[in-house]
């Protein structure tokens, strides 16, 4: 009886979410059934404890004195999202070292329409907010969101060429990286000039222990936590940015290479076959012996780095983005007028950003660097391939919604940006589907 309901179990439940989880476009589809649930929550009659539960403030007493004392929605975008940037960086060092950034002169062409990509969008909100103290909304409609970009493209399946793709994720990284270097360098507080010296010191000392071949969990996440994340919380810089430079600090090297875990498998696997048998379905000891000898090395044969990537990116996709889509992404229209959303230019200036500023900064780019010969356009792209990949670049959901908490402190204002990024999005991500809708002859 316990066997059937468990086969059930896995047969209808388990095995359906993980196959769930597995897809590419996965993540997307969680993510916009959590801002569908945000929306709902902010224009339902729960609408006032919904926005007052992420007031909440939590923090540490110690000796009857509050420390690290923050609102829930500031842990939810200084801690939960650091384990988001903390993955983009994994994801960056490793496409550094042998992924789509590893060798410059193949990423040439994408590379260069992501700038374009970024200035442009910038570019047309600077001119639309010049000289109104809303300026710092620049950085907005910068970002691409990878999760839904990507999504989109998955589902059009072998409509999009396979070039199209390797395009769009490597203009993607690069996006990624030119926002984390935007909010490093432009959305940081006044700085506390000796904590982030302690950080510095912690980011040393991860820096050497990978030098001298630590790859212990332990080490890493003690310093990278303890250390670097809390100090640079308290330093002014943004915390994710520890987050993403701690990243860079874990090794991308096994404890033992290819050759030697093929030997110690080979060894072992002969090993378990020469090893006592029994008839009924638990092992001997010494065939639990073999395998838990197997089990380790095939551990330590994995990189520390993409163990982590790897473990990281379903909490990340599944849990983080979600939790931050609800607590971000609520918007209550119950006392908002049209006079309140154009009240500035800053709705306009980040859905004229990314929905425009995005395809005309990728397309020109791209169109500058084959004119000038200092890149090759993929036979595969057509120009409108490379139109709806530039449209689906104009989808700027969740780096966008980030920045723009960064960016501002008013309600309205925040309030005029989510607006934008919510109708750039659903309109960029329309076009490029029905754009790429169409397999290149």
């Amino acid at each position: 009886m316990r066997q059937r309901v468990e086969k059930k179990l896995n047969q209808h439940l388990m095995l359906p979410i993980k196959l769930f989880m597995g897809r590419e476009k996965s993540g997307g589809i969680v993510l916009i059934l959590s801002v569908t649930l945000a929306m709902i929550l902010a224009n339902s009659n729960i609408a006032e404890s919904y926005f007052h539960f992420f007031e909440q403030e939590v923090g540490f007493i110690i000796n009857g004195q509050p420390h690290l004392n923050y609102s829930l929605h500031h842990w939810i975008n200084d801690g939960l999202m650091s384990m988001f940037f903390f993955v983009v960086g994994l994801e960056l060092k490793r496409e550094f070292i042998g992924g789509e950034l590893a060798d410059i002169r193949n990423t040439i062409l994408p590379i260069s329409a992501a700038i374009g990509g970024m200035i442009v969008p910038a570019l047309i909100f600077l001119s639309l907010n010049i000289g109104t103290p809303h300026t710092m909304g620049w950085g907005i409609p910068m970002a691409t969101d990878i999760a839904f970009a990507l999504g989109v493209v998955y589902l059009l399946g072998d409509k999009v060429p396979v070039s199209a793709k390797v395009f769009l994720t490597t203009l993607a990284i690069v996006d990624d990286l030119g926002a984390v270097l935007v909010i490093a360098f432009f959305y940081t507080s006044e700085l506390s000039i000796a904590s982030l010296l302690f950080g510095l010191g912690f980011l040393a000392v991860m820096f050497i222990g990978n030098r001298l071949g630590i790859k212990s969990l332990f080490f890493y996440a003690a310093l990278g936590i303890g250390g670097v994340w809390v100090t640079f919380l308290l330093s002014g810089i943004h915390a994710t940015i520890a987050a993403v430079l701690a990243a860079f600090m874990i090794p991308a090297d096994a404890k033992i290479n290819e050759s030697v875990y093929i030997k110690r498998i080979k060894k072992l696997t002969r090993r378990f076959e020469h090893e006592e048998t029994n008839e009924v379905r638990t092992l001997e000891e010494g065939q639990v012996d073999v395998l838990t000898h197997i089990q380790h090395d095939t551990t330590i044969a994995i990189p520390l780095l993409q163990q982590l990537e790897h473990k990281m990116s379903p909490i990340v996709t599944f849990l983080i983005m979600p939790i931050f889509a609800i607590a971000n992404a609520g918007i209550s229209f119950t006392d908002l007028s049209l006079s309140d959303i154009f009240s500035t230019h800053v709705a306009l200036g980040v859905t004229l950003g990314l929905l425009l500023g995005k395809p005309i900064g990728i397309i020109g780019a791209t169109f500058l660097m084959v004119k000038m010969r200092w890149a090759t356009l993929p036979s595969a792209i057509t120009r409108r391939t490379l139109i709806g990949l530039g449209m689906l670049a104009s989808i700027g959901f969740t780096m966008s919604m980030f920045i723009s908490t960064l960016a501002f402190t008013d309600e309205l204002l925040m309030t005029q940006a989510k607006l934008g990024i919510f109708l750039a999005s659903i309109l960029g991500g329309i076009g490029g589907y029905v754009l790429l809708n169409k397999k290149s002859k």
